[in-house]
């Protein structure tokens, strides 16, 4: 059976990486360094995926754009004294693997910086796996479809055979507004509830039911 997707985009934050806690983690301690109100759990958690000043405008609302460079330092700090524990879902890597040997194309779209990118890319020795990649800082942030029209005019495939995978609801709105199906993994950082108001393709719990819809439907 041919292929019904010709790209399959990835967020990573959430997705691929188990990290979505880490970076709430980061979040927090960084509003408290600077003694400002600490967001909640679920306010830290819904920014993950965006640009970095729309999440600071929700995280932290009460901090001055001035003082933005500081938070960032903060956060910067912290992330990288936690950045050997974030490791891959178990059984992400075998379905990348499985994936990369079909005749398709796997890419990555991340509110990550390219930097932070290219060295999660590197430690975790995942880069042979994907065609492509966007970063927040590189073109417009999610949920602005940018990242995925980039990626498909690079790799000439056009909207009705590429595929977003992702775990937030800015991952799917972006998907919706450059016209790709998407499906929603429920593991990461946002509510399966919010995950579905989006309308996905497929909404699934677990790497193990995303590989299985995968086998069936891409």
């Amino acid at each position: 059976m041919a292929e019904r997707y010709s790209l399959i985009v990835f967020d990573w934050d959430g997705t691929l990486i188990d990290s979505a806690g880490t970076i709430v983690e980061c979040i927090q301690a960084s509003a408290r360094d600077m003694g400002l109100s600490v967001p909640a759990k679920e306010q830290a958690s819904h920014v993950i995926g965006l640009g970095l000043y729309d999440s600071l405008r929700i995280a932290v609302p009460d901090l001055a754009p001035e003082r933005y460079p500081d938070f960032v330092a903060h956060y910067r700090r912290h992330f990288l004294s936690r950045e050997d524990r974030m490791l891959l879902f178990p059984g992400i890597r075998d379905l990348l693997e499985r994936l990369s040997r079909a005749p398709r194309r796997l890419a990555i779209a991340t509110g990550k910086s390219r930097k932070g990118l290219d060295r999660a890319l590197e430690a975790g020795r995942l880069a042979a796996y994907f065609a492509a990649s966007r970063c927040a800082d590189e073109t417009h942030p999610k949920p602005h479809p940018a990242m995925l029209l980039e990626l498909m005019e690079a790799l000439e495939v056009p909207p009705e055979r590429t595929l977003m995978i992702g775990d937030t609801s800015h991952d799917l709105q972006m998907a919706a507004a450059a016209g790709v199906d998407s499906v929603a993994v429920a593991y990461g950082a946002h509510p399966e509830e919010g995950l579905r108001a989006c309308n996905p393709t497929c909404c699934v719990a677990s790497v193990a039911e995303l590989d299985r819809w995968l086998s069936l439907n891409a």
